[in-house]
């Protein structure tokens, strides 16, 4: 292997997995360091989802300003809200991304064929191996990824979602009691109890619908809740988003069909409805959107396809 070069930035949440990233943090670095020689490596311990972002774009930044310098790599360590923070600062531009994975989800590793493991990730990380990656992008009015103001555009690597499933990812994030791997499935029962179908209106490449569904969901890389394939057949390097409807249907049914969401098989159910396309615009009377865990904002809004939009540390 040629010795690289360069400066990487690994940008931590401490809180992440209950503490354990801040616990990791110095060995994480000093492996990579170690793995990495001829390389700058510093660690940055974030205090909130303001200062991650904001010191995740001065990375970039910096990168733009000092092409010279060699190689720039920003590493999140974290859950996906961090990947999130980091797809969002590095999308469109010549700066690597690499995941750490320490929160409790981790969808977008999953969906991108990253290691869920830290040890197999820093080594990933530090084979230098890069690939290009597709991003969905979001056009509306949105919640600015650092949580502060608005924003026109708005990145995202999993799963854009609404009606169903993003109530129950509302309600997850809110919930006082966090109960891991499981909080998920405690907020899809708890939302079950009193949901009913909504209606859309949905522009896939030019073609309009209007339609009455429990949920409409757009894939990227297709896992949502740690661990629930909604977009099974989503691939990043396809160039295409994958769209799922179910249609509307019991509470009962609904309950039932959850139980196979986390294989894929439920796509295959008679009220489920899988499509692709480029571009997809999604309205709905007091509808909003959640994607990659994290608030976006209300309908309407466009999402679109950007294919090799990130290059991203350890891909296979």
């Amino acid at each position: 292997m040629v010795e690289p070069s360069g400066i990487l930035t690994l940008v931590v949440n401490p809180a992440a997995g209950a503490g354990t990233a801040r616990r990791l943090a110095a060995p994480v670095a000093g492996r990579l360091s170690a793995q990495l020689p001829g390389t700058a490596v510093r660690t940055v311990l974030t205090d909130s989802l303001a200062h991650a972002d904001a010191v995740m774009r001065e990375v970039v930044d910096q990168a733009l300003a000092e092409p010279d310098r060699g190689p720039h790599s920003l590493v999140t360590m974290g859950g996906d809200g961090m990947s999130h923070l980091g797809l969002n600062a590095a999308a469109g531009t010549p700066v690597r991304l690499g995941v750490v994975p320490a929160g409790t989800g981790n969808d977008f590793c999953r969906g991108v064929r990253l290691p869920r493991r830290m040890g197999e990730a820093v080594d990933a990380i530090s084979s230098w191996r890069v690939g290009e990656i597709d991003l969905a992008v979001a056009s509306g009015s949105l919640r600015h990824p650092g949580g502060v103001g608005r924003t026109d555009r708005r990145w995202l690597g999993s799963v854009l979602s609404t009606g169903y499933d993003a109530r129950v990812n509302r309600r997850t994030n809110s919930a006082r009691l966090r109960l891991g791997p499981l909080s998920y499935a405690w907020g899809a029962l708890a939302e079950l109890a009193r949901f009913s179908p909504l209606h859309y209106s949905i522009t896939l490449d030019g073609q309009h619908r209007d339609l009455d569904a429990m949920l409409v969901a757009v894939g990227n890389a297709g896992w949502i809740g740690g661990g629930m394939r909604i977009c099974p057949r989503a691939d990043v390097h396809d160039g295409m988003l994958d769209i799922t409807i179910i249609r509307p249907v019991s509470r009962k049914v609904l309950l039932a069909a959850l139980a196979t969401v986390y294989t894929g098989a439920f796509a295959r159910l008679p009220f489920v409805e899988t499509l692709r396309a480029r571009t997809v615009r999604i309205d709905g009377e007091g509808l909003f959107a959640m994607a990659d865990g994290e608030e976006f904002g209300d309908l309407p809004l466009t999402v679109s396809c950007r294919p090799r939009a990130l290059h991203l540390l350890g891909a296979r």
